[in-house]
């Protein structure tokens, strides 16, 4: 329990170990440096087969989605200097499990070696990493609308008429998937219930798209939020093909932020 207690304490609350050591010395107790880094050594240690249980479900599962983040992070590979490494971040949706993988760059080879084996339905924000790494199972990729939605949001000051017009469509596809969630519908009502509702807006988005992506600059914000889109679009959409995918990757955003 004082393990479980320290380490949830650090990882959890964000308390340093300097502070617990002058937390436990008020209380009477005398810790080191050099102790409470043995503990941390020995825990984890002692938590490995949990984590590799981890990544057996999360990487079963035949739905995940994918993300990375920037981390600073001191290693012997660059001694006396903080630099970026990444945290390679795998959650699967249908079990609520998330897992984290560490790797010191941004290349295609971090998720290459995590999803060597993995077959299913790999959803990302459209990172080349993810399109064009090299595995043995079969992946079905999905898009991030969210990702698609910032685009437009920094086109407003661009193309006000163009890129309200896009955000107001995307809206609505966002209360269909509210409705969906507060009446906790089943995966196969809320397939049904997004050919109803969301299949005839992303028409619509679709069929504007292709209009508006020849009448505006390819270098301008909203043309950039156009081909962006346009590109990921087969991806993007693909979320009401299974009642279980998400419209986007925010889900993962929020289990990094912590």
């Amino acid at each position: 329990s004082l393990l479980a207690y320290i380490m949830v304490s650090k990882f959890v609350d964000h308390l340093p170990y300097y502070r617990q050591i002058q937390i436990f010395k008020r209380q009477g107790l005398e810790l080191s440096d050099s102790t409470l880094n043995g503990w941390f050594n020995a825990t984890a240690d002692l938590l490995e087969p949990l984590y590799g249980k981890l990544e057996k479900l999360v990487l079963g599962s035949s739905y995940i989605q994918a993300d990375e983040s920037p981390i600073g992070v001191q290693d012997s590979h660059k001694k006396g200097a903080l630099h970026s490494g990444y945290q390679w971040v795998y959650r699967s949706p249908i079990e609520r499990l998330v897992l984290f993988k560490y790797h010191r760059g941004r290349d295609r080879k971090a998720p290459e070696q995590v999803l060597k084996y993995f077959n299913g339905t790999l959803q990302t924000d459209g990172y080349q990493a993810y399109q064009n790494m090299k595995t043995h199972g079969e992946v079905i990729h999905l898009a991030c609308m969210a990702h698609a939605r910032r685009y437009f949001e920094k086109a407003l000051d661009n193309d006000k008429k163009r890129a309200s017009h896009v955000l107001a469509l995307m809206q609505k596809l966002y209360g269909i998937e509210q409705k969906a969630r507060e009446r906790n519908l089943a995966y196969a009502t809320r397939w049904r219930y997004r050919q109803l509702y969301a299949k005839p807006v992303l028409n619509e988005i679709e069929e504007w798209l292709g209009k508006n992506i020849h009448e505006t600059l390819p270098k301008s914000a909203i043309g950039k939020a156009i081909a962006y889109t346009v590109n990921l679009w087969p991806k993007l959409k693909a979320y009401i093909n299974d009642g279980k995918y998400e419209i986007d990757n925010n889900l993962i955003e929020n289990a990094i932020r912590p």
